[in-house]
């Protein structure tokens, strides 16, 4: 069997599955599982498959992805920021679109800043952070104690001698911090699905993404409120607070903010032009 062939065959089934994006998971598992690179896949499509390649393990992944297992808990990990971090249903599966969350905290850092991730799930969007700047200290929280153990193990195997500058604290928001404890950035990508839409998202989701990273409450904005009120108390004066959101919510989260007090607030959108993270700064007065 040549690579074209295991393509179509990956590709079809997927698409008969139902599956959102068949043919970016057949690249995938073509990559993982049967050695084939990218230039191989798109410039010798007709290289016959390795007699080495586990032809039962294929179908296995398949079959797997057929029942709507997420391909990132098949795999183990999934790729954020450049990084590889370890996924599991302990804890929300890292989107590309908090990338974005996650850049926008990297424009308002300086050297040693302190920054603050909430509900932190993977730690994808701290250790990132924590990674890619320099001499800056980061707390991670969560409510979950096992979504805390997976964030400590992807932050050991990605931040080498920047391991000490990371912490994970659990805890419900800010009741894991100690009192007064204060940060330059506060970000977060907290649960804001309306409950009553958690039964119409897809099955890799609503099946395999715990319901306490999913779950906002009836309007699906009981955390913004709870994080932006609490912000005060752990953002220095002039410090960020950026928080991912939904597509339909920035509206509402900009009048939350607002309320408190927050100013400069303005909303920052996906590659898809959806609205996706707003932002608002602790006034200095």
């Amino acid at each position: 069997m040549n690579i074209s062939e295991l393509k179509n065959l990956i590709q079809s089934r997927l698409e008969k599955a139902g599956i959102d994006d068949p043919k970016s998971d057949t690249g995938i598992i073509l990559r993982e599982y049967a050695n084939v690179s990218l230039s191989d896949l798109y410039s010798n499509p007709e290289k016959e498959v390795a007699p080495d390649v586990d032809m039962n393990r294929i179908e296995e992944v398949i079959t797997l992805r057929e029942k709507r297992i997420p391909l990132q808990h098949i795999v183990g990990r999934t790729c954020f920021m450049g990084f590889d971090f370890e996924v599991s249903p302990d804890a929300l599966i890292p989107r590309p679109d908090t990338e974005i969350l996650t850049e926008e905290a990297l424009r308002d850092y300086h050297d040693g800043s302190k920054f603050l991730d909430l509900c932190t799930g993977t730690g994808c969007i701290i250790t990132s952070l924590i990674a890619l700047t320099n001499d800056c200290y980061g707390v991670g929280t969560d409510i979950s104690e096992k979504a805390l153990a997976l964030a400590g193990r992807n932050a050991d195997n990605i931040l080498a001698d920047k391991r000490e500058h990371l912490v994970f604290k659990q805890g419900d928001l800010y009741d894991a911090l100690g009192e007064g404890e204060k940060f330059d950035v506060i970000i977060s990508n907290p649960p804001y699905i309306r409950t009553a839409d958690i039964d119409g998202l897809m099955p890799e989701v609503k099946d395999h993404d715990p319901h306490l990273a999913l779950d906002g409450g009836e309007d699906g904005l009981i955390f913004y409120r709870r994080i932006i009120e609490g912000a005060s108390k752990h953002l220095v004066k002039g410090g960020d607070l950026l928080l991912e959101i939904g597509y339909d919510q920035a509206e509402d989260v900009m009048k939350i903010m607002e309320t408190n007090g927050f100013i400069e607030i303005n909303c920052i959108k996906d590659f898809a032009g959806c609205d996706r993270v707003v932002r608002g700064i602790l006034p200095l007065l």
